[in-house]
């Protein structure tokens, strides 16, 4: 069924005809009709299937002309999404009266408010930075018709189900709800009972899989070598465009500076990135700019890039629900795609489990004349990429730290030999003589100890530290002797004697100095 049977107005198919959008997808043939009769909706459909368009053409159909209120509410998990649903609404409504703005964390609240203030018709927020603005009375949702959920089992796994509950709050009964997943877990079907009035349902009981145009495939290759094999797939021209995701933000950051000294042109976006450089990033691997976007799961939900070719899995994702959102980045509205996971043998378990739920075995693949036996360089960059735990894990560098003033990397007493220095060898600045620098406290383990002995590295045994100790007691007693008597003479002449150190190594070795009163100078 074409567009026009739906009813749009001309402006609208106007706005669709300029996108290129001939016939609808499937979901969008389900799920415009209830939608533009005013149903609530609830539908299961894989990632990439045109949900955007499926609820944003009824709901600007709905709106019709621009009345000066908030009148639809877009709620999505992630910025970027947010940013581009925004998009294509203003896409598909540039010949009508309807604008819509995006509202999301990590830029200024100004525009923002400002939006909210005049009363933009369609609000696409995500839901933290829509609570912030809520808090203020410029907000006003009070005229809510329209209330869409992009993305509700994402929103589950990001823990925004007690945000959406409040949000709720705010928003009039009586509206309609189209509510969109691309699985359907326990939780998402309890709160779809909860806001849903009698929807109509489409693919709920769909085995959850990639779409149909992805050819999938799998590399065994040694944790150690996955990026020399990414670079060597890129050089080959076997991969034009690609999303590498990776499993925490420390990986994609190595990933993409290894890239970008091997030659391989390569952008990053990952939580740590503030949104101008995520949005900056963005922009330019759309543009073409850069050949390799490295993420972790933040870009695995609506990210819509035109003729992106390739999926590659860096690391195996925990469950197959999100290699389904990774893969569904390629293959989007009915074109053909290519998803490869780099599988290394201690992930192969990880990546049955996902055959089995998917429901398909993918073949195993090796690269001619790539050299799957090299060994682990010694430090090198490859080296990094063994794993979290063997590779620095957080990014940190595992070399030797140079002399810093606290911690164990002194070269000194506490210290492990040949950390942070040859053995044997002082640090150059350090000072030459040990005996000159203050008293300080220093840690060692747990606890802390005042080092006023000279330091050495050799180790000293056991039973020269009790000895030490137990002249530290003698000494300590001897003073408060030493005190006691000076006290009982004081009282009986006006000068005093105090225990004075002179040439000895213990109080009380040397010699006496006897001092007047302050009158007998």
């Amino acid at each position: 069924m074409p567009f026009t049977n739906y009813g749009f107005s001309a402006e609208l198919l106007r706005g669709i005809k300029e996108l290129g959008f001939h016939n609808p997808t499937p979901i969008q043939e389900q799920a415009i009709p209830p939608a533009v009769e005013g149903k609530d909706v609830l539908a299961c459909a894989m990632t990439g299937s045109g949900k955007s368009a499926a609820f944003g053409l009824p709901l600007i159909h709905r709106l019709g002309k621009a009345k000066g209120v908030t009148r639809a509410l877009i709620l999505t998990p992630t910025r970027e999404l947010a940013a581009q649903v925004d998009e294509h609404l203003n896409a598909l409504a540039v010949h009508t009266t309807v604008s819509s703005a995006a509202i999301y964390g990590g830029v200024g609240m100004g525009a923002q408010e400002h939006a909210l203030r005049r009363g933009t018709d369609v609000i696409v927020a995500t839901p933290g930075r829509l609570l912030d603005h809520m808090r203020y009375k410029y907000s006003n949702f009070k005229n809510i018709e329209v209330l869409v959920l992009d993305e509700a089992d994402r929103m589950l796994d990001m823990g925004f189900l007690p945000d959406i509950h409040r949000i709720l709050k705010y928003l009039p009964a009586k509206r309609q709800t189209l509510f969109f997943s691309a699985t359907m877990p326990n939780e998402i079907a309890k709160l779809s009972r909860e806001m849903l009035h009698d929807p109509f349902t489409i693919s709920v009981e769909r085995q959850s899989a990639p779409a149909a145009g992805i050819t999938q495939a799998a590399y065994p290759v040694a944790q150690h070598l996955k990026p020399v094999l990414l670079t060597e797939l890129m050089k080959r021209g076997l991969i034009r465009s690609v999303i590498v995701f990776t499993r925490t933000k420390a990986r994609a950051n190595r990933l993409a500076d290894y890239l970008v000294r091997m030659g391989v042109s390569s952008g990053r976006i990952h939580g740590d990135r503030s949104q101008s450089q995520r949005t900056e990033t963005m922009r330019r691997f759309k543009e073409g700019k850069f050949a390799v976007l490295v993420a972790t799961d933040i870009a695995a939900r609506g990210i819509d890039v035109e003729s992106l070719s390739h999926v590659v899995n860096f690391d195996i994702p925990p469950t197959h629900e999100d290699y389904i959102h990774r893969v569904g980045r390629t293959g989007r509205n009915q074109s053909a795609g290519d998803a490869f996971a780099f599988v290394s043998p201690e992930e192969e378990g990880a990546l049955r489990s996902i055959e089995r739920a998917i429901g398909n075995r993918m073949p195993r693949v090796t690269l001619p004349d790539f050299d799957y036996e090299a060994g682990r360089p010694a430090v090198p960059e490859a080296a990094k990429f063994r794993g979290d735990r063997d590779g620095g894990g957080r990014g940190r560098s595992s070399s030797p730290k140079p002399y810093t003033r606290f911690g164990a990397n002194r070269g000194g007493q506490g210290a492990s030999k040949g950390r942070g220095t040859h053995e044997g060898q002082r640090p150059q600045n350090r000072p030459a003589d040990d005996r000159a620098r203050p008293a300080r406290a220093q840690v060692v383990g747990s606890g802390i100890r005042i080092d006023t002995a000279k330091r050495s590295t050799a180790t000293r045994p056991a039973d020269d530290r009790f000895a030490r100790a137990a002249a530290t007691n003698n000494r300590q007693a001897l003073r408060g002797a030493d005190a006691t008597r000076g006290a009982q003479a004081g009282s009986e002449r006006t000068s005093f004697s105090r225990p004075q150190r002179e040439g000895g190594s213990s109080f009380g070795a040397g010699k006496r100095k006897t001092f007047g009163g302050r009158n007998s100078r």
